[in-house]
């Protein structure tokens, strides 16, 4: 990829002040490099669905208690409690015992013992660089196609329209 990610272009793309892009950026420079998030299209798509699923780099867990995930199956809440404890976290708000499980035997790292992990900015960007591999996203960015990346990681099409706009902003910073 051409241009170095910094504090400052995170910072214009999702309108944020630098010293919250700060803690993430040596993390995004090394998980995206090593999960080949490394065209313009990719990591523009990309910074799109974490700008997105993240608040802009605000939320590395989500708000709501995870309560309405309680039980839910495709998810692989099967235990009381599960809900909360695997509530959406990570910049790309990664949710469910099921995830929890596969990124803890992918990685090594014991994340179903100590969800939390997820909420530090190393794992927060470790795991949504994770996420978009093993959902083979890279295969979507580079078509351009971000309908497609928000179903797979949204469920839906929630904030689309905002995606679109990140991810035009990320843009402007690859154009020659």
């Amino acid at each position: 990829m051409r241009n170095e990610i910094t504090p400052a272009m995170l910072a214009d793309i999702f309108s944020i002040k630098k010293e919250t892009a700060e803690p993430f950026v040596q993390h995004l420079k090394k998980y995206c490099r090593e999960y080949r998030i490394n065209t313009p299209e990719r990591f523009s798509a990309f910074l799109a669905q974490i700008g997105h699923e993240s608040g802009r780099l605000f939320y590395v867990e989500e708000i709501a208690s995870g309560a309405a995930y309680e039980g839910r199956l495709d998810l692989g809440n099967s235990e009381p409690g599960d809900g909360v404890r695997y509530k959406g976290r990570g910049l790309i708000q990664l949710t469910g015992r099921f995830n929890y499980t596969i990124l803890s035997d992918d990685t090594g790292i014991d994340f179903i013992s100590n969800p939390q992990l997820l909420t530090e900015p190393q794992y927060a960007v470790m795991s949504a660089c994770w996420y978009w591999n093993r959902h083979n996203l890279n295969h979507f960015a580079d078509r351009g196609d971000l309908r497609s990346i928000t179903k797979i990681i949204n469920g839906g099409y929630n904030g689309l329209a905002d995606r679109d706009y990140l991810y035009r902003r990320a843009k402007q910073y690859f154009v020659l």
